[in-house]
């Protein structure tokens, strides 16, 4: 790669007991890049997380953040911020002296460690003296993110930022992150949404029983997945139906065409087939009304990739 890398690790392997977490896994995260870590629950996103935060150290393995490796573990590498499971807050605080106090154990005076700049980033301002008790999930998710960006970090580790926002909320959070990765800091980020992850990031890394699955460019992992189920809304529902029965490459997979109550029918085809029925369909009078997969490319290859890997297939 030409990019600096931010995060370069090779053959990270941690276990506990008899709990393989992490097996061999191979990371590569470019410096201003925005780089999502998902799977599904139990797959190690984590342990590794807490990894590139210094809360643990591999079992085995290359691990090198920032240019420097990490072989013990730090209260967190310098120029590394974030958090893991949530950030830690003072329900009693306000919001203006958690983070004042974070400011102060690191040595710093509140007033110059720019604990406001920092809520207004995430859009706290307005909230900045009251009780931490009384914020809501996304609240405290954005003062987490408040937190990291007080030390100015060259890499940010965030375990699920868009959790528990509202659409205005995460629409915030991800212009804060895309800023800050477009002024060249890295971060990388778990997720449970592909959506968040078609938004915000270049590229991905999918874990599955702790093993890499998948990592490179998000346009790659859609590419991949050559079937989709798609929603087919016509005209004519039954014309459709019987074009689509005679179609190569597409299978009916949902017949509620048949049932007079209904008039959209689900139909599983790689994209070059899917084309041709339209082009059908047109030929034969049929008015297309709406044609839209059930699930997102990205889901569908996410859910492909993991599940193979749990069944061992």
């Amino acid at each position: 790669m030409d990019t600096p890398l931010a995060v370069q690790a090779r053959g990270i392997t941690k276990c506990f007991g008899d709990v393989v977490a992490l097996d061999s896994v191979d990371l590569d995260v470019a410096q201003g890049q925005i780089h999502g870590l998902v799977g599904p629950n139990g797959a190690g996103k984590t342990t590794l997380l807490g990894l590139l935060l210094g809360l643990a150290v591999a079992d085995s393995g290359h691990l090198e953040i920032l240019g420097t490796p990490l072989r013990r573990a730090l209260a967190a590498p310098d120029g590394v911020a974030g958090f893991v499971d949530g950030p830690g807050l003072y329900p009693s605080l306000t919001a203006r002296q958690n983070l004042a106090a974070l400011a102060a154990l690191r040595g710093h005076d509140a007033r110059t460690a720019g604990v406001d700049d920092v809520l207004d980033q995430v859009g706290l301002t307005d909230v900045a003296d009251d009780q931490a008790r009384g914020f809501s999930l996304g609240m405290r998710q954005r003062l987490g993110l408040a937190a990291a960006l007080l030390t100015k970090p060259r890499l940010l580790v965030l375990d699920e930022p868009s959790n528990g926002l509202d659409p205005a909320g995460k629409k915030h959070v991800h212009g804060v992150l895309t800023r800050l990765a477009a002024d060249g800091t890295s971060v990388v980020l778990s997720s449970h949404r592909m959506d968040d992850l078609q938004a915000l990031c270049s590229e991905a890394t999918i874990l599955a029983t702790g093993r890499v699955v998948f990592s490179g460019p998000l346009s790659k992992l859609a590419a991949e997945n050559r079937e989709l189920d798609y929603r087919l809304l016509t005209s004519d529902p039954q014309a459709a139906r019987r074009l689509a029965l005679d179609a190569a490459a597409v299978r009916v997979v949902d017949d509620t065409g048949t049932r007079h109550d209904a008039e959209a029918l689900v139909v599983r085809a790689p994209v070059p087939a899917l084309d041709e029925l339209v082009v059908r369909l047109v030929q034969a009078g049929i008015a297309l009304r709406e044609l839209a997969p059930l699930v997102s490319p990205l889901e569908a290859a996410f859910l492909a990739l993991t599940e193979q890997k749990e069944t061992g297939r």
